[in-house]
């Protein structure tokens, strides 16, 4: 008999983790109780209510935390220029560990005994969703149904869930969704399918939140951002939420043709894997990011948050979002964010953002006088440049002296 008397399920509704509520309840035994989170997918969350219901589920969590999303986990990665092997924007990475501490928490609410997910042993979610859980509940008991059954064939999983009469929305129609995908309020992926070749193109009716550039508007779309240390607080002069900031350029850049990308990645399970992605917000958030800063941050701290970024990355990438070396990467972040104030206008065109402006009315570093081509009043001696040069000219004129003795 085993120890497993409740379960807390990631339960998203759909097939796979029907099947795997089924599958927990004959295999353990068990009672399980169902974590279903609205993170901006853009899907309606609670018919999983229904399905949870109509499966005998007593307990079920259904919650809104596209706010707590966009603040707590979007936003402070952003604060960071994050980007994985220079293109990837971390939207399903950045997601996990979210679901992963409302799973630990809901357990601990519950008295469950475990959590389960329902993330593929070939996948980093595995890696992502079990890193983040034993972080924060160290004697937690997981449970990944895809690397102890052997339903390993959408065959297979067909048979099952016609065996144990759990409904499959598609079934009457015969259609479904080739591709693999995952969605929140930062991105959409796609994975599987035709994109399985590195080589086939995506078909354009694959994609969901933008337009082709070549389809997009022939005039521009302007927006100008207001930036508080770092984050978007205002769009043209409006004051937005983070999650509001997010939905908002995520319709403004999409319909501009912005945030398609077509990638190669390394998992973190060693292989590649081919991937789409649509991230519309976060291609103006990164652009228009770096765009403040580079007027308000000190030349020194901007190297060095380029430095430390891909790790801070590959933290994200890999799911160690909760430890210790993350955390003290966010904190030297958030520091250095405390003069990033002020306004950047942008254009979107045709799947560019294009920087027109940016102002710091309080924290600009930026001081035409010394710029300036025209005459600077004595602000700058050109004078000075000379012994600047020779002192960090010496190491070289003395390594080719040595060369040519």
């Amino acid at each position: 008999m085993s120890d497993i008397k409740k379960v807390v399920l990631a339960y998203s509704g759909g097939l796979d983790t029907s099947i795997i509520l089924k599958w927990l309840e004959q295999t353990y035994g068990c009672e399980v109780v169902t974590f279903t989170a609205d993170i901006g997918q853009g899907e309606e969350v609670e018919p999983a209510r229904a399905k949870a219901e109509a499966m005998g589920v007593k307990e079920i969590y259904i919650e809104d935390l596209r706010e707590e999303y966009a603040r707590d986990y979007v936003f402070p990665m952003f604060r960071a220029n994050t980007i994985y092997e220079g293109e990837y924007l971390l939207g399903t990475s950045i997601a996990r560990p979210l679901i992963a501490k409302r799973l630990v928490e809901i357990a601990n609410q519950t008295g469950a005994d475990a959590i389960s997910h329902g993330a593929t042993g070939k996948g980093n979610d595995q890696v992502r969703f079990e890193l983040g859980a034993y972080a924060l509940k160290p004697d937690v008991k997981v449970i990944a149904p895809w690397r102890e059954w052997d339903l390993n064939s959408r065959e297979k999983l067909m048979t099952y869930a016609e065996q144990h009469d759990i409904p499959v929305d598609f079934k009457k129609s015969g259609k479904k969704s080739p591709y693999s995908m995952d969605a929140n309020l930062l991105h959409i992926s796609y994975e599987g399918g035709i994109l399985e070749d590195p080589w086939a193109e995506p078909e354009e009716d694959m994609w969901r939140w933008s337009v082709s550039p070549e389809a997009a508007p022939d005039t521009p779309t302007e927006l100008e951002l207001r930036y508080e240390r770092g984050d978007i607080v205002a769009i043209n002069g409006e004051a937005m939420s983070p999650a509001r900031v997010m939905s908002t350029l995520n319709e403004v850049a999409g319909a501009n043709g912005i945030g398609r990308d077509d990638l190669v990645e390394n998992r973190y399970v060693g292989m590649k894997s081919r991937g789409c992605y649509e991230t519309p917000a976060g291609t103006v958030m990164l652009k228009a990011h770096r765009a403040i800063e580079s007027l308000t941050l000190d030349r020194e701290v901007a190297h060095l948050k380029d430095e430390l970024m891909p790790k801070y990355a590959s933290l994200i990438y890999n799911g160690y979002w909760w430890s210790p070396e993350r955390e003290m990467l966010q904190t030297m972040i958030d520091a250095s964010q405390e003069h990033v104030n002020g306004l950047v206008r942008l254009k979107l065109y045709k799947g560019n953002v294009i920087v027109t402006g940016r102002r710091s009315d309080s924290d600009s570093l930026f001081d035409e006088k010394i710029a300036t081509f025209e005459e600077d009043a004595g602000a700058y001696d050109q004078k000075d440049a000379e012994g600047f040069i020779k002192l960090n000219a010496l190491r070289l004129r003395l390594a080719a002296k040595r060369r040519s003795d």
